[in-house]
């Protein structure tokens, strides 16, 4: 964090168990970020909260500073007995729920409670067994938790703190009528502590955080400016069969950068992915159908650098906090112009700088007015410099492979066959193309599948054989049946 994303307050200035500061001092934080500042006196004094603040400017630690000192303040005395959460923390995207995991193991690694991750996608029966052993704060997104809930894993008649973390993006999923039945299920308001944070608080937020939280108090840190301070914003007038070649001529003069292009839909990340590879540059792929454990994979990959281009739909637009992400392109303007302050909120992070390039297309420009209306700016738009644009060969594609394209839930529907090949009847398509099942083996010349015989006796296969040997048909009504002609030599 840089000093100019930083208040005077100290965390020390708080009255803090000297575990969370030590955890504190290690990570580095000494000064609290704005919205941290205004958060931590009324959640430590036990007041319920509904904060906005731009991305990446601390929400995730200010709600975890408070529910590691309330829970360290009032110890369970049966906590050897009891193996319910004390508090249930809800993401709306399986990535945000593994980074605040790990955010929550950080600072609490000076305690000894018990933390629990459950996710769909991948670890069905070990995230189960892990929760039944019993867990002090649980993390986890809206689906799998119920599923586990249903199953009586755990009960949620002893949460202590309810926390909703992005509750806009809730409401995008749809994901509230889930948000609802968990909440119901809890002790009343006035018994539990309720934390609500969002880098947006629509009408909707609003409401549904006075429905079911204790009076909370409306915290908006810097309302006036949606998008990080540190932002360059620009964009091109561009047709939709330049938008290739610009991307690629930018991508080349970018050197040493670490970049995130969105579009809006699965199938045009796989077209984007394989113009960028055919042409020398190294990316991956970061939809919502790509397996669990490979998502993951990637974003470890692209943090650390390894990775220096990620092509992504927004699944990866909100909450993900990746440090050194220099440039957000915007191959595909957004329909909805709060997904654009998310997009671009990926990079300039803890007050670091960056850009956000868009490209103004012929199918989507006309999100760009929506867009400058709710960011309060205009976003300054410049024609193409011929020079810009690469030389792409329509050929240079390269294509994703049938096996990448499914996902491990997908898989699971079929048989794999050895050697990573897919079941009979797999069509070439796109990865969202359903599977279909395979073909039967077309039955031999004159023979019937039983299955499908119009005879549903099922004859067995000798009164087959009997009926294609005889040489005349069966008469009917009385009627001969003439013999065959004979042969023509």
């Amino acid at each position: 964090m840089t000093e100019t994303h930083l208040t005077d307050t100290r965390f020390d200035s708080f009255d803090l168990d000297t575990r969370i500061l030590k955890a504190l001092d290690e990570a580095g934080f000494t000064h609290c970020t704005p919205i941290q500042a205004e958060t931590l006196p009324i959640g430590l004094a036990g007041r319920d909260v509904a904060g906005q603040a731009q991305t990446g400017t601390g929400k995730t630690a200010a709600f975890l500073i408070v529910t590691l000192q309330r829970l360290l303040t009032n110890p369970r005395p049966d906590a050897t007995e009891v193996k319910d959460p004390r508090v249930l923390i809800l993401a709306p995207t399986r990535e945000l729920a593994v980074q605040i995991h790990r955010d929550t193991l950080a600072l609490a690694k000076h305690t000894d409670f018990r933390i629990g991750l459950v996710y769909g996608g991948t670890g069905y029966q070990q995230q189960r067994d892990d929760l039944a052993r019993g867990v002090d704060i649980l993390i986890g997104t809206p689906g799998r938790l119920i599923d586990y809930f249903k199953q009586k894993v755990f009960s949620l008649r002893h949460v202590e703190v309810a926390i909703l973390d992005e509750a806009d993006r809730m409401f995008d999923l749809g994901f509230i009528k889930d948000i609802r039945f968990l909440l119901r299920r809890m002790p009343p308001p006035e018994e539990r502590l309720g934390l609500l944070f969002s880098a947006t608080l629509s009408y909707r937020v609003t409401e549904l955080a006075y429905e079911h939280m204790n009076n909370p108090e409306l915290i908006k840190v810097e309302p006036d400016r949606v998008t990080a301070e540190r932002v360059t914003q620009s964009g091109y007038m561009v047709a939709n069969e330049e938008k290739i070649p610009l991307l690629i001529g930018l991508l080349r003069r970018l050197e040493g950068a670490r970049a995130i292009v969105f579009a809006n839909t699965k199938r045009e990340t796989e077209r984007i992915w394989g113009y960028l590879e055919g042409n020398g540059l190294r990316a991956a792929i970061l939809s919502g159908d790509v397996p669990q454990r490979k998502r993951l994979s990637l974003l470890r990959h692209f943090t650390a650098g390894d990775l220096p281009i990620l092509v992504a739909t927004d699944v990866a637009a909100r909450g993900l906090h990746i440090p050194d992400v220099t440039h957000v392109i915007n191959y595909d303007l957004p329909e909805d112009a709060q997904d654009y302050v998310h997009r671009i909120g990926r990079t300039a992070r803890a007050g670091a700088a960056g850009a956000a390039i868009s490209f103004v297309c012929e199918t989507y420009a006309f999100s760009l007015p929506d867009i400058e209306d709710f960011i309060g700016i205009k976003v300054p738009i410049d024609h193409i410099d011929p020079d810009l644009l690469a030389e792409v060969d329509p050929t240079s594609r390269v294509r994703t492979p049938r096996r990448e394209r499914i996902s491990r839930d997908e898989r699971g529907k079929g048989r794999a066959t050895p050697g990573g090949k897919q079941p009979r009847g797999r069509r070439d398509g796109p990865s969202d193309a359903p599977r279909e099942e395979a073909a039967p083996a077309a039955p031999e010349a004159g023979q019937h599948d039983a299955a499908t015989s119009p005879n549903d006796n099922a004859p067995s296969p000798k009164k087959r054989r009997r009926r294609r040997r005889r040489p005349t048909a069966r008469p009917e009504d009385g009627q001969a049946v003439a013999p065959p002609p004979a042969e023509q030599p």
